[in-house]
């Protein structure tokens, strides 16, 4: 997979591939060329995967803004706003 095929998938798309490549490296039939290109390949991946949760957690700290352009961090708590109506 080149560059640009990796920029093209989603997180979803790159996690799913990330787990089936994961359970052909665990049954462990195929040749160590094989291996070693899979291993490749969930390596670029999963660097794929948190690269978009460092751009989504970017974002959400933006959308936090508060007072004065300062910036709130803290943990994402949809569920309980959901439940609090807030």
């Amino acid at each position: 997979m080149n560059q640009a095929e990796l920029k093209e998938k989603s997180f979803e798309e790159a996690i799913a591939r990330l787990e089936q490549i994961i359970e052909l490296l665990e049954k462990g039939e195929l040749s160590l060329e094989e291996n070693l290109k899979l291993f490749e390949e969930g390596i670029a991946l999963a660097r794929h995967c948190r690269n978009r949760l460092d751009e989504a957690q970017g974002k959400v700290e933006i959308l936090l803004g508060v007072e004065e352009g300062e910036v709130k961090t803290g943990p994402f708590q949809a569920e309980e706003e959901e439940k609090t109506g807030e």
